[in-house]
């Protein structure tokens, strides 16, 4: 007589896993809300890259997140003997103090007396004389994921200039608070631009060394040029992991509920809808003076990084979203249509509502015209799902680090 075979449960755990793998729907996890205080960063590692470094004439590309602990990463290198001939700053500047979209002027720092070169504005790219008598290029700066956000973009273009000119780029890597879900249409190639550069979705959950090798080897950059690229990776992260910055990456951006919010709110920038810069709580509120079933009310003001807001001076009636993004582990980890949808829905003058910029955020025309046709939220995430899941299978084989 045959012995039955007893199937333990972690044996049973494992076929389901490879069962539901297999028919192409994934496991979620809960991410974890994480201190960045308990990863180590590429740039705190300096015993794996300081000696690529030595006896060459170094450009940085860093801003003010740019931190090793409390100490800059350019004041660490300086006091380690290296020599930095030039600094390359993008949006918001070295100081990550401008408002998004101002022109950044070249400077010197007046710590160190480096000449910074700004990446943002007729000047995105390092040319050939940026370039000259460089022999390596450090990029450290802090991502928060998001296609629009617009530092991969100056990661990209840097890349580019460092392998047409046969520089090596070493990239310290940094954790990715938005790193948990991969969600949003993948980008058009009719709609490139400094807000969208790669066909990648707009919520692409990796790190930014993982974007780098990503974008390097599948052949994105100019002219399917390869970068001379070496990442120095993180030590204790996850991509299950919401990461609460200690340094708000820009000036919009204070804090985790911000960074959190970003890749849903960020969308109303296509539209005629505040996200409440001007305020205490940019990102974390949205509203508009004729939004008159909102019920929260704000009034945008000149403030350092907004001096300028949409409405400023005037009453707007909106929501505060916060509450939200405190329920984190009970929401799905995806981009939130629900209050771009509901808001073109009760918006009085609806020819008014979308603006140029939004197609270049969405990475589409499609999104646009699914909300103004009333097409219901789960048939239009329906529509990017053939590309995203293209995109998907592309990211894994760049992964640096565990998905749970």
């Amino acid at each position: 007589m045959k012995k039955r075979r007893i199937v333990s449960f972690t044996q049973l755990i494992f076929v389901l896993f490879i069962s539901m793998t297999i028919s192409g729907q994934e496991i979620m996890t809960t991410p974890v809300l994480t201190s960045a205080e308990s990863i180590v960063t590429g740039a705190m590692k300096t015993e794996e890259y300081a000696d690529l470094l030595k006896n060459k004439n170094i450009a940085v590309v860093a801003n003010h997140t740019s931190l090793i602990d409390n100490t800059h990463l350019i004041d660490t290198l300086l006091s380690l003997g290296i020599n930095i001939k030039r600094i390359f700053a993008p949006e918001h500047g070295f100081r990550g103090e401008e408002d998004a979209g101002n022109m950044i002027s070249n400077t010197k720092d007046k710590t160190t007396g480096i000449h910074v070169q700004s990446l943002y504005g007729r000047h995105y790219k390092p040319t050939r004389r940026d370039l000259r008598r460089i022999d390596a290029v450090v990029f450290d700066i802090q991502d928060v994921g998001v296609r629009f956000y617009t530092y991969i973009s100056t990661l990209s273009y840097v890349m580019e200039a460092c392998a047409e000119n046969d520089v090596p780029l070493i990239l310290l890597d940094r954790p990715n608070p938005n790193g948990f879900y991969v969600d949003g249409p993948v980008l058009e190639e009719d709609l490139t631009s400094f807000v969208g550069l790669h066909p990648v979705p707009v919520v692409y959950g990796m790190t930014i060394g993982e974007y780098a090798r990503m974008i390097n080897l599948e052949g994105w950059l100019k002219n399917s040029v390869k970068c001379d690229l070496t990442v120095i990776p993180l030590s204790g992260y996850s991509h299950n992991m919401i990461i609460k910055l200690p340094v708000k990456p820009s000036p919009n951006l204070p804090n985790w509920f911000s960074v959190y919010l970003y890749p849903s709110l960020a969308l109303f920038e296509g539209t005629i809808i505040s996200v409440g810069r001007g305020t205490n709580e940019p990102f974390q509120i949205f509203g508009h003076p004729d939004y008159l079933i909102g019920t929260f009310l704000f009034k945008p003001t000149s403030k350092k990084g907004a001096m300028n807001p949409k409405f400023k001076g005037k009453l707007c009636y909106g929501q505060n979203v916060v509450p939200y993004a405190l329920d984190y582990t009970s929401n799905k980890p995806e981009i939130n249509l629900s209050w771009l949808i509901e808001t073109y829905k009760y918006f009085k003058n609806k020819n008014d509502y979308f603006n140029n910029f939004f197609p270049l955020l969405a990475g589409t025309r499609k999104l646009q015209q699914q909300i103004v046709e009333g097409i219901p939220e789960e048939k239009i995430r329906e529509s990017w799902q053939t590309r995203l899941k293209e995109f998907k299978q592309i990211r894994r084989n760049y992964l640096l680090y565990p998905e749970n």
